[in-house]
C-alpha cells in the first residue's frame, strides 16, 4: 500500500514568482503545480527527498519518511518579498519556499 504526499500551493502575500513548479521526488518529475492549486500523488513507502523547480530555481531539497497508508503534506510558494526574490537570482535555491505541514 503506498502512501500519499499532498502538496498545496498558497502564497501568503504576493507571490513573484507565478510560473508552474516541477515537482520532483527522488530527481525525478512526477508533475507540475500551478498557483492556489493542490496535488495528491501516491509515494512508495520509504525515505524520499522533494523538491521543486522551475528551469534553474528551486526549493531546498526536504527529506520525508513515508510509511504504509500515510498521508505526507507539504505546502509550497514562490519568493514573496523582495528581498528573497532578489537573493534567488543569485542563490536559485531560495526562489521556492517549501514546508512540511
Amino acid at each position: 500500500m503506498a502512501a500519499t504526499l499532498i502538496l498545496t500551493r498558497q502564497d501568503n502575500l504576493i507571490e513573484l514568482w507565478r510560473f508552474p513548479f516541477d515537482i520532483q521526488i527522488d530527481g525525478t518529475s512526477v508533475g507540475s503545480i500551478d498557483r492556489d492549486k493542490s496535488i495528491e500523488t501516491p509515494v512508495a513507502p520509504g525515505q524520499h527527498t522533494l523538491r521543486l523547480r522551475h528551469g534553474r530555481y528551486s526549493s531546498l531539497p526536504h527529506p520525508f519518511d513515508a510509511a504504509d497508508g500515510d498521508t505526507i503534506s507539504f505546502r509550497c510558494h514562490g519568493a514573496d518579498l523582495w528581498p528573497r526574490f532578489v537573493a534567488s537570482l543569485v542563490k536559485p535555491d531560495l526562489a521556492i519556499a517549501l514546508k512540511h505541514e
